[in-house]
């Protein structure tokens, strides 16, 4: 499977083409929808989650409540296009339109995209690379997750994103089923499953707003139920595990990504890290502990996923950072567009879908691409093999 998002954020919509979903997938757009509405939640968001309700409209692939295994086309309306008209648009303005458009954005702010890619693309107007690269584009990602997610819930696989840290306010490891894991994290403003911590990550939110500031976090995504020996060990770019990695730091503002113990492995015995082996007449082959989060060589190992990333915090701030203008070179102090003080508990969503995407895209390519019940059966047989292997 693959996609392609197109759009800015303040264009008139957001699009992705989504190929390769085996057909006979039941799809709807409130299944979309339901992930578009919780990326959109979360304390310390800005103004625009109060502008724009997105909701997606499914206008090719799908028939009848059913996926085709043609592309599927998803559409996603800017509402606040009308207020970006002139600014915008595709046709070239004339001279007295011009003067009525804001001028052209010449000074980059930093921590974003706009120098760099000012310079990549020879743009003197940088509001030509901030609109892309803006995490509205995140919208139709989580917006081809959903539809990831609706490939690994028919084969009975389980996955949830929530937050572990903001600010430095730290949750608690949790050890509940995945289910009330997900019934918490949707319960809580902050995405987190700690309730006690919950109102110490808000207080950090506020803290931060209040000086004008920003701050980041950590997030957490767990799947369960994805079969023993998905991914590869044979090529670098088919390890599951790195493909993961990967989409975890193309989300905006992410860092850094771990799996399992992560970073703390680097602080232990072996002894310590590796997860021994163990089998019974249920379950087959299974691990005694899950430190390397499910992963080992490139394949899954059969227990949970259990991945990481770090958000930085957003770089759009109250109290500007120093700049330089690209036509004057004189230093200014960075502008302001409407922005986040945290948007983590959004990004956990984001990272839920990207891992989601990778998870799916594995699994239909290695157990079949054309057909629903062809995978399903390719799985269980996998299952039968693994369990009398």
């Amino acid at each position: 499977m693959r996609y392609l998002t197109a759009g800015e954020s303040h264009g008139p919509q957001l699009t992705t083409i989504v190929e390769g979903v085996p057909a006979g997938l039941p799809l709807l757009a409130e299944d979309i929808n339901e992930n578009l509405a919780r990326r959109q939640k979360g304390y310390g968001r800005g103004r625009r989650m109060q502008i724009e309700k997105d909701q997606v409209q499914i206008v090719g692939g799908v028939r009848h409540g059913k996926t085709l295994g043609s592309p599927i086309a998803l559409v996603v309306e800017n509402r606040d296009w009308k207020h970006w008209t002139n600014i915008m648009g595709i046709e070239p303005l004339d001279e007295t339109e011009e003067k009525e458009v804001k001028r052209q954005i010449s000074r980059p702010r930093p921590g974003h995209a706009d120098l760099n890619g000012a310079i990549k693309y020879g743009h003197r107007d940088m509001r030509n690379v901030l609109e892309r690269s803006s995490a509205r584009e995140t919208t139709v990602r989580v917006a081809a997750g959903a539809v990831a997610k609706k490939v690994l819930a028919e084969l009975g696989i389980k996955i949830v994103g929530y937050v572990k840290e903001i600010g430095g306010v730290k949750a608690r490891d949790v050890n509940y089923p995945i289910e009330e894991i997900s019934e918490l994290t949707e319960q809580s403003e902050v995405r987190c499953a700690d309730p006690e911590v919950e109102q110490k990550m808000k207080d950090a939110i506020d803290e931060a707003k209040k000086n004008g500031d920003s701050i980041g976090g950590i997030v957490e995504v767990v799947v369960e139920g994805v079969p023993a020996g998905v991914g590869s060990y044979v090529h670098y770019d088919r390890k599951l595990d790195a493909k993961i990695a990967q989409a975890i730091v193309s989300i905006n503002a992410f860092k850094g990504v771990e799996f399992g113990i992560g970073f703390e492995a680097a602080r232990k015995f072996g002894s310590e890290v590796h997860d021994e082996i163990a089998w019974n007449d249920q379950e087959g082959y299974y691990r005694k502990t899950n430190r390397l989060g499910g992963f080992e060589g490139g394949m899954t190992t059969g227990m949970p996923i259990v991945v990481r990333g770090v958000m930085k915090p957003i770089p759009t701030l109250y109290k500007p950072l120093q700049s330089v203008d690209i036509e004057t070179k004189e230093t200014f102090e960075a502008s302001i567009e409407r922005s986040d003080s945290c948007a983590v508990p959004a990004a956990a969503v984001v990272a839920e879908a990207v891992v989601a995407w990778e998870v799916a895209n594995a699994i239909v390519e290695q157990f079949g691409v054309d057909r629903m019940d062809v995978i399903k059966e390719n799985i269980e047989r996998l299952k039968a093999y693994a369990r009398e292997f």
